[in-house]
């Protein structure tokens, strides 16, 4: 399923299809971001002289932005690293449009809102279900995403997750390098005690 999701308003545009090629991706995430494009207001003139109006902001170096004439930042496109999505003619488009494109990185999907919001329109498409064919699942997919369309709920981050994510990461954090165990470390005290029930002292 093809999915543009904007979190702050939690609106999905969605495409349901057999392949995702780029023969299919592409001409339909032009046809989208072209139409999310037109239903912007125009940027009043002091948001022109605003942080990340600019390409350069944004990490493109100064050498790319004096061989072309780059419009203003007007939409941000956060995806994953598929090759599909780095493909020369399609970045070039999205720049021409003042669509920043960027990439979560490697084994981080996660980060992606929109891989969230796919799983839970395709739980609430085929749970309980028992689809024959391809068609059926793409017509009932279309059908909840029009349902969600109708009330949906934005997505933001730092939610109750993220938070107790947060919380266990400063309970077993190694040093000032951050990095943490996935289960607590076993104190000494605790090995100690371990062997002292077992009748076993040997490790003191």
């Amino acid at each position: 399923m093809l999915t543009l999701f904007h979190p702050a308003s939690g609106q999905v545009r969605a495409y349901p299809v057999e392949q995702a090629t780029n023969a299919v991706l592409h001409p339909w995430l032009k046809q989208e971001l072209s139409a999310i494009l037109a239903d912007l207001a125009p940027l009043p003139l002091d948001a022109q002289e605003r942080w990340g109006r600019r390409f350069r902001e944004w990490g493109f170096g100064e050498e790319a932005l004096s061989e072309h004439e780059w419009p203003l930042v007007r939409l941000v496109l956060i995806w994953d690293n598929l090759a599909g999505h780095k493909t020369p003619e399609l970045v070039a488009w999205l720049i021409s449009q003042g669509i920043v494109p960027l990439y979560t990185p490697l084994g981080g999907s996660w980060l992606n809102m929109a891989e969230s919001v796919q799983r839970i329109l395709v739980r609430r498409a085929l749970s309980g279900q028992h689809p024959e064919n391809a068609p059926q699942i793409m017509d009932w997919l279309a059908a909840t995403v029009r349902g969600w369309n109708a009330d949906p709920t934005p997505f933001c981050w730092g939610g109750k997750r993220w938070q107790r994510r947060q919380r266990f990461r400063q309970r077993h954090a190694l040093g000032g390098s951050c990095a943490y165990t996935r289960r607590p470390v076993r104190r000494r005290w605790q090995t100690n005690s371990h062997c002292e029930r077992n009748g076993d002292l040997r490790d003191k």
